[in-house]
């Protein structure tokens, strides 16, 4: 499969017709974006390993049945993925208090919630990704009932499931934000990625950050802390 058109370029990806209508090509880039895209910087070596991360973990997911758009893995920073419409919902799953939920509601990081909480944000950056409930999804036509409810229980599952991952691999899972996108038969599938980029992650025994916001607070060691996290992750698998 070799790409062609390039149909649109992202903060952390490219995206690239084929010869098939219903497969596209995702390239990661090392670019580093934050606040909205108001901090923008470069992680060496970012793209190959969200790409390869990302591609692991939505093919332990596929087998525990969550379906996604993973095709194929085609070198270490581009993958063939099914083509899909995204709903334009950032779904976040938090198990610990951390980063915006804890500015918003004043609460000091590190709190863990007795179960974990769902949030739902409009994919729209001119607005700032504000957050929304479920009517208000419904009432601008983002979703529907029953494809709120299925998202729902996804986004559950992809938590229990991923915790499960990082925590052999000595990781704690703070928090994710997650993507799902429509096939053209309106099944709703996974997509977007899973790494660093995404998800908050601390080691389980230091609670060293391991993640995007070594970039966002200039906490110095992010391409170190990348690379750990996809050593210990192919250990752990």
């Amino acid at each position: 499969m070799e790409k062609q058109e390039l149909l649109y370029e992202g903060k952390a990806k490219k995206v690239y017709a084929t010869q098939d209508p219903h497969l596209l090509i995702v390239s990661y880039k090392d670019d580093a974006t934050a606040f909205n895209g108001l901090k923008k910087g470069t992680i060496q070596g970012k793209g190959a390993i969200n790409n390869q991360m990302s591609n692991l973990l939505m093919a332990r997911l596929e087998k525990e049945g969550i379906p996604t758009h993973l095709v194929e893995e085609l070198n270490s920073r581009e993958t063939l993925v099914k083509k899909v419409s995204i709903v334009p919902l950032e779904v976040i799953v938090r198990n610990i208090a951390a980063g915006s939920f804890s500015k918003r509601y004043g609460v000091e990081e590190g709190m863990v919630f007795d179960a974990p909480t769902l949030e739902f944000s409009y994919k729209n950056d001119s607005l700032g990704d504000p957050l929304l409930n479920d009517d208000h999804a419904l009432a601008l036509g983002l979703a529907s009932r029953e494809e709120l409810t299925l998202i729902r229980t996804y986004a559950l599952a992809v938590n229990r499931l991923l915790q499960e991952t990082w925590r052999v691999c000595g990781i704690t899972l703070v928090d994710f934000k997650v993507e799902f996108g429509r096939l053209e038969d309106g099944t709703i599938v996974l997509a977007d990625e899973i790494s660093p980029d995404t998800c908050r992650l601390w080691d389980a025994s230091t609670q060293e950050k391991l993640d995007k916001d070594r970039f966002r607070r200039d906490l110095g060691g992010v391409e170190e802390a990348y690379i750990q996290v996809m050593e210990r992750l192919t250990r752990g698998l």
